[in-house]
C-alpha cells in the first residue's frame, strides 16, 4: 500500500474537490460553492492522493485560518480508499498549514455518530469543547448533534500517539 500524499489544491481544481465532496456526503457542495469558499480570505483546500505511479485523488480537506485559529470546514475520503491513513494525513496537512499561518488551535465539527472520525480526531489529540444540537439532518429528516473539537497546534498531529 502506498503512503498517502497531500498536496495543495490548485484554483482550477474546484470540480475535483466538488466530485470528491459528492462521493463522501449526501448533501454535496458543487464546484461554485467550493470556489466561493476558496475565494474567502484564509481559505484553502488540500487533495489527498493514493497510489504510487498513477495517483488517485481519493480525499480532500477544505479549511481556513483566521487570526490564531484554524477551522476544518469539510474533510472526506472516498469510501473505497478509507482506512489507509489518508484522513489522518489530510488533518495533519490542514494543521501544518494552519500552524504556518499563525494558528495555535484547529477547530472542527463532526457528527457525533461518525465514530471513526471522532476516534481519529481524539487519537490526534483533539478534545471535545462543545456540542452543537441539530447540526445536520440525515435521510428522513432526523437531526443529529455535532461535537465541536479542538486540537492544540503545539505539536505535529502526525506525531500523536496512536500512529
Amino acid at each position: 500500500m502506498s503512503r498517502p500524499v497531500v498536496v495543495a489544491a490548485r484554483p482550477d481544481e474546484t470540480a475535483v474537490l466538488a466530485r470528491l465532496h459528492a462521493g463522501c456526503f449526501a448533501r454535496p457542495w458543487d464546484g461554485d460553492a467550493v470556489a466561493r469558499l476558496l475565494a474567502q480570505p484564509g481559505a484553502f483546500a488540500l487533495l489527498g492522493r493514493l497510489g504510487g505511479d498513477r495517483p488517485v485523488d481519493a480525499g480532500f480537506a477544505l479549511a481556513r485560518t483566521a487570526a490564531d485559529e484554524g477551522e476544518v470546514l469539510s474533510v472526506g475520503v472516498l469510501p473505497d480508499y478509507r482506512r489507509r491513513g489518508l484522513a489522518r494525513a489530510l488533518i495533519a496537512g490542514v494543521a501544518g498549514r494552519a500552524r504556518a499561518d499563525g494558528a495555535d488551535a484547529l477547530l472542527l465539527e463532526v457528527d457525533q455518530r461518525n465514530h471513526a472520525a471522532v476516534a481519529l480526531y481524539r487519537r490526534l489529540g483533539s478534545a471535545e469543547v462543545a456540542r452543537r444540537p441539530g447540526y445536520s439532518r440525515q435521510a428522513g429528516g432526523r437531526p443529529r448533534d455535532a461535537l465541536v473539537m479542538r486540537l492544540a497546534l503545539t505539536r505535529d498531529p502526525a506525531e500523536s500517539p496512536g500512529n
